[in-house]
């Protein structure tokens, strides 16, 4: 114990110790006083005095945002005042980007042979690149996800928000007027993204004629997007331990996720090519009607609908 004294740090609220040197190199230095130990018996004295393996922990967030604490109030006031009103409140994200072939899943399976994969995760090997864009309808616990086969961009994302609109929201909200959304910061969801509030804009408000107030989440917080523990961890059981060797396997693993609180999935393909690297103008963005909220302005914005006089010419409303 003395040997390692030097190389030791700790938890002074707990007894939890570590080292930052290995067992050969304990064994090595005993050996030149004239002890002869192996690292069996190295592992069992440090294990006596509270030593033990253990892997890097995900916990400290680092520096916070000063207005993160404040976003976080605001989103859940937001959240209340419209399910009292009777208006739909929805989480959206996109899930991690799934390579579709015959390739290893994480996770297990109970089987009595292990499926054979290939050795190696080749992009040039796979049927296509799956981009599972959810949306988590909060008040209902139904969950939509919109599997892509292109790029993540600010269009295929509130392309499938209209789509959703359209349909499920009208199911379930006929008499909606106006809807939240909770978001990431980054992403084609992002909130610096021109092209996600102009095609909000114009499929959505001026389209449907909702009001669409979008609420951030502060960067790096988004594990609190109710999307990520509610919906798309569930779709990760599902399909655990299981290769993706078709879009058809992916969107079926995805329609099966249920829990038992209730939740339901629903699940579609996506085949249109979206490009990347489209602009919105200054001009566009000044046409746009929407109003940054007084509470955190850079991640809180409403979008109403504007009058037919305001869309642009050659523009659908």
């Amino acid at each position: 114990m003395a040997l390692v004294a030097p190389h030791t740090a700790g938890d002074p609220m707990s007894v939890e110790k570590w080292l930052n040197c290995r067992l050969s190199d304990i064994r090595q230095r005993l050996d030149a006083q004239g002890h002869r130990v192996s690292k069996p018996v190295i592992s069992r004295i440090l294990r006596a005095h509270n030593y033990s393996l253990r892997a890097n922990v995900k916990q400290a967030a680092g520096q916070q945002h000063p207005e993160r604490d404040q976003q976080f109030r605001y989103i859940q006031t937001q959240r209340t005042q419209h399910a009292a009103a009777d208006q739909p409140v929805i989480s959206v994200d996109t899930k991690k980007k799934e390579l579709v072939g015959n390739f290893k899943n994480a996770g297990q399976i109970w089987c009595v042979q292990a499926e054979e994969v290939d050795v190696h995760d080749f992009p040039q090997d796979a049927v296509g690149r799956a981009v599972p864009y959810g949306i988590y309808d909060l008040r209902a616990n139904r969950g939509t996800v919109y599997i892509g086969q292109s790029a993540d961009t600010p269009t295929f994302a509130v392309d499938n928000l209209a789509d959703w609109c359209r349909t499920e929201l009208r199911e379930r909200y006929p008499h909606a007027t106006q809807i939240l959304i909770e978001a990431d910061s980054g992403g084609s969801n992002g909130a610096r993204s021109r092209v996600w509030k102009q095609q909000l804009q114009v499929q959505i408000a001026d389209a449907l004629g909702l009001t669409v107030t979008v609420c951030h989440y502060p960067t790096g917080t988004s594990k609190w997007n109710p999307i990520e523990h509610r919906l798309f961890s569930e779709i990760s059981k599902t399909w655990a331990g299981c290769p993706l060797r078709s879009f058809a396997a992916v969107q079926q693993y995805i329609a099966d996720t249920t829990t038992h609180t209730g939740l339901q999935v629903r699940a579609y393909l996506v085949t249109t090519p979206y490009a990347t690297g489209v602009k919105v103008s200054d001009t566009e963005m000044a046409l746009l009607n929407i109003q940054p909220h007084s509470v955190c302005p850079q991640w809180n914005y409403t979008i109403s609908p504007r009058s037919a006089t305001q869309v642009p010419v050659g523009w659908v409303k």
